[in-house]
């Protein structure tokens, strides 16, 4: 199951919320295995970040799996993120920052697998 967390310094609209979820959903397949069925995407907004010392308007983009992904895969979806953000949010790519987890185990349905 992969969690995608989207924090955001601005507001966003209900359709911006939706476009976001929806193209998470479609990029996810461009890690095999990954589905949107799977996906658990969570979005939250009016952050107050600081880069450089100061206020901006920044997006992190928190991504966590379970197991690992190939370098190459993991390069397409988050140049893929990347664009889809800046193309819904307005927030150029340079200030856009993206992490990338991948756990061998992961709690869900009441145990850990």
């Amino acid at each position: 199951m992969p969690y995608i967390g989207i924090h955001v310094t601005g507001t966003l609209s209900d359709a911006q919320k939706n476009a976001i979820k929806a193209g998470l959903g479609e990029k996810i397949t461009l890690i095999p295995g990954k589905t949107e069925q799977a996906l658990m995407v969570d979005i939250s907004e009016n952050h107050t970040m600081y880069f450089q010392g100061e206020a901006r308007a920044l997006v992190f983009a928190d991504v966590r799996c379970y197991k690992t992904a190939e370098f190459a895969d993991k390069k397409c979806f988050t140049e893929a993120v990347f664009r889809l953000l800046t193309e819904v949010t307005g927030v150029p790519q340079e200030d856009i920052y993206l992490s990338w987890g991948e756990y061998d185990t992961w709690g869900v349905r009441g145990s850990l697998k």
